[in-house]
């Protein structure tokens, strides 16, 4: 692999990393998510960091993997503008949670990230199954996030 080869793995390394670390800050796991109600079936807290290393890592390759199958300009700089729009959907998610402290808001904009997801799946498709194949694991953790956040909106509503 050229020099040139590893600037886009670079690239979506480190927005990868950048939204996980900002995603890390938002987060917080102090009093007021200690004090909510939670279903049986919330995962324990260290699941959480391994997921979501897990996923970071096959989003930046399946991106990268994406970007590398376009064609042409206008395909890879929607590829890079599809990412980052998923990269600020996952962001919102965790500031409307946490830091806003309204999982009730936080889940209708899981709505959209999830859609997001599935656009950047069947968009990546076109280009490469395998970068599709990269992105299952990330729907199939926001689903769960998303029965999960529905079900601390309803054993601890109202919020706001």
């Amino acid at each position: 692999m050229t020099r040139a080869g590893f600037v886009p793995i670079g690239i979506a390394s480190l927005a990868a990393l950048g939204v996980a670390m900002l995603g890390g800050t938002i987060t917080d796991l102090g009093p007021w998510y200690e004090s909510l109600a939670k279903p049986s079936f919330n995962p324990p807290r260290p699941v959480f960091p391994i997921a979501w290393t897990t996923i970071f890592a096959l989003t930046a390759v399946a991106g990268v993997t994406a970007w590398r199958a376009a064609k042409d300009a206008r395909t890879s700089d929607t590829v890079i503008g599809l990412f980052a729009l998923n990269g600020f959907l996952n962001l919102l998610w965790s500031l409307l949670f946490f830091r806003v402290q309204r999982p009730d808001l936080a889940f209708y904009e899981l709505i959209v990230l999830w859609l997001s997801i599935a656009l950047l799946i069947v968009y990546c498709s076109r280009l490469s199954r395998l970068a599709a194949v990269m992105l299952l694991p990330y729907i199939v953790w926001v689903t769960a996030a998303g029965v999960l956040n529905w079900e601390i909106v309803r054993l601890n509503a109202p919020f706001g």
